[in-house]
């Protein structure tokens, strides 16, 4: 990337580059230029990276000035400047900051006021309004949300000028790119095609090779064996000809691929023993939970100092994992995604409400922020303080995270971002766990380790909340999402691509919350009458949650009230999708609640509730809303057959 965009000064060989090619380069350790960094607020900075168009307005406003608006300059200057979008630059600019996920207030703070990350993510939305002829991005999703993830791949798609991005994001190179460069072994080779397309191709093409490095090996053999033949019976013309054969496929000759050195995640912890216990079946479980920062652990003023009131960042109602669910939890950055994880772990205290954890639950927590290595202390070292084994058996485990040889004597503090995920990886794997709290385990690995991890979350029995922006996690791994935002979190039942389609369709973290308060009161919910649905999701994940049995729009062209075909006299059949979407929704619904009546029921004969008068009364109360919910689920589920296709 740096030779390409003419950093760095290749060793050997040139770098060829268009006559008047214009590029940018957004790399990973960004460097800012004095007029990005000088600039009075965010908005100015952004728009720095068309500087060229406010030259062109200045020269444009002179020439008005002047009187020269009939000159044919003014006219081709004019209409230069109206190509490159120079009327609607205030726009690109206000579009990009938004995608990008900077909100209105921050516009307002100078580049220097603004973290790291921010002002990397600044620094790429300056480079989307200079819209350079060839666009060099180095990791351009770090520190970026989904929702700013799929502005920025949209706006990759529309643009017009060459792309070149180096990425582990295999979503990102799928939705953006038509050909990837591959360097392996020394050797930049170029297939066609998005991500996906190359990693076909690739395996093809090694199959291939091993095939053809055997037959070549073959052949090899075959002529050396004829070389000694002839020379044996002195047919020396016959002999230099094979040699002369034997030559040009020793030239020619071609080794196997190299295999990449692959993670490989041990389904046995290191001190596991028989492996972690068994849990109860619900095994996390919060309540009108408040996750934030007391005064000193990071609670901030809106000023930006030190905070002398603790600082709520989200509240949650209601959440629950039951055992061997993998949920992924999403949300804009800044939402409380972390805070909420760090609280569960136990890292941060609850500023209210509730986290219970269910029987015999053994808990395996990656932070993303790790504290900075002991100044010594090696790879090695850090497990050795961490697990009481020898120094043989901890070189062998480390193996298995790529630190082999002397890279077990690695110091800690100097360890790459990469290796220093991949040792809390290790470190992660030390004790039997059966509830994994991972906040972006895939930070900073390439895709060998990426998929390793998707390998091991998949495999894994352990019950998993993930902290990811990686989609091809989420959707490979992940059956249910919790959704923080807004001030809020719920529970979302389906994958992120149900998810998304979801949001697209109207789903919000309001509106499901508007729909869990109505099942609680045993009502119907207000907006169009629809009657509630399961916490926070949709049916089978499609779309928002209304029950299709109730509120058909697609039969309908609306949203219909429930009582409707009854005040008619008349009842709309269904069709047979909706129905059976209907059907599944609930039935799912009326299973859901009949197992959560049970667990209240046997709760109501546990010794240890009935002592305590608070939860008698807590689980008393909710068995009554249970109770309610499903004499609601049952009506929706008689008048979907009665409006069965």
């Amino acid at each position: 990337m740096r030779l390409a965009s003419g950093r760095d000064e290749p060793d050997r060989g040139d770098v060829h580059r268009k006559r008047g090619l214009t590029l940018g380069l957004l790399a990973q350790e960004a460097h800012f230029d004095e007029a990005f960094m000088a600039s009075p607020d965010l908005r100015r900075a952004v728009r720095t990276g068309a500087a060229h168009l406010d030259r062109m307005a200045e020269r444009l406003a002179a020439m008005e000035r002047a009187g020269a608006v009939t000159d044919h300059r003014y006219a081709e200057l004019l209409h230069e400047y109206e190509i490159l979008g120079g009327y609607t630059l205030d726009q690109r600019v206000e579009s990009a900051l938004t995608g990008l996920g900077f909100t209105r207030e921050e516009w307002a703070k100078p580049p220097s006021a603004l973290s790291g990350g921010e002002q990397t993510r600044a620094s790429l939305a300056r480079l989307v309004i200079a819209d350079p002829d060839l666009l060099l991005l180095d990791e351009p999703t770090n520190h970026l949300d989904l929702d700013a993830l799929e502005w920025l791949e949209e706006h990759l798609r529309r643009r017009n000028g060459s792309l070149l991005v180096a990425s582990h994001d295999r979503a990102f190179l799928d939705a953006t790119v038509t050909r990837i460069w591959e360097l392996r072994d020394r050797r930049l080779t170029t297939f066609r095609g998005d991500y996906s397309a190359y990693h076909r191709q690739r395996v093809e093409r090694d199959l291939r090779t091993v095939k053809e490095v055997d037959t070549q090996a073959e052949q090899i053999a075959r002529e050396k064996e004829l070389v000694q033949r002839y020379r044996s019976h002195r047919k020396f013309s016959k002999m230099h000809e094979h040699e002369a054969r034997l030559e040009r496929l020793e030239a020619d000759r071609r080794d196997v691929p190299k295999s990449t050195k692959k993670m490989a995640i041990p389904a046995v912890a290191l001190l596991g023993g028989a492996g972690p216990s068994r849990s109860g079946e619900i095994v996390v479980r919060v309540e009108d939970l408040a996750v934030g920062y007391l005064p000193g652990r990071g609670a901030v003023a809106p000023d930006g100092s030190p905070a002398n009131e603790p600082t709520q960042v989200a509240r949650v109602p209601f959440l629950a994992a039951q055992r061997g669910e993998r949920i992924g939890i999403v949300g804009p950055n800044g939402a409380g995604k972390t805070t909420l994880l760090r609280t569960i772990a136990g890292d941060l205290p609850p500023l209210d409400g509730t986290v219970r954890f269910g029987n015999a639950v053994q808990i395996g927590y990656l932070a993303q922020l790790r504290s900075a290595g002991i100044a010594g202390a090696t790879v090695l070292d850090a497990l050795l303080e961490a697990a009481p084994v020898t120094a043989g058996e901890a070189r062998g485990y480390l193996a298995r995270f790529l630190f082999r040889g002397d890279d077990a004597f690695k110091e800690v503090r100097l360890l790459s971002g990469g290796e220093r995920s991949r040792l809390e990886l290790a470190l992660l794997g030390i004790q039997a766990s059966n509830l994994l709290l991972l906040d972006e385990p895939t930070n900073h690995l390439d895709i060998p380790a990426r998929e390793a991890i998707e390998a091991f979350m998949t495999g894994s029995p352990a019950t998993l909340l993930v902290v990811s922006h990686d989609r091809r996690l989420l959707e490979t791994v992940c059956e249910k999402l919790w959704v923080v935002g807004d001030g809020s979190a719920v529970a979302f039942d389906g994958g992120y691509r149900e998810w998304r389609a979801a949001v697209a369709s109207g789903w919000s973290i309001k509106g499901a919350l508007e729909v869990e308060a109505a099942r609680l009161r045993g009502g119907r919910a207000s907006a169009g009458g629809a009657l509630p649905a399961p916490y926070g999701g949709a049916p089978n994940g499609r779309g928002p949650r209304t029950p299709v049995a109730v509120a058909p729009a697609e039969t309908r062209g609306g949203t219909a009230s429930p009582t409707s075909g009854k005040k008619s006299g008349k009842k709309e059949k269904l069709s047979k999708e909706a129905y059976r979407r209907g059907k599944a929704a609930a039935e799912g619904e009326l299973t859901r609640l009949g197992l959560r009546k049970n667990h209240l029921e046997l709760a109501l004969g546990d010794p240890s509730v009935q002592a305590n008068f608070v939860e008698l009364g807590r689980v008393t109360s909710e068995l009554a809303d249970i109770d309610v919910a499903l004499a609601a689920a049952e009506d929706a589920w008689l008048e979907l057959e009665e409006r069965r296709p």
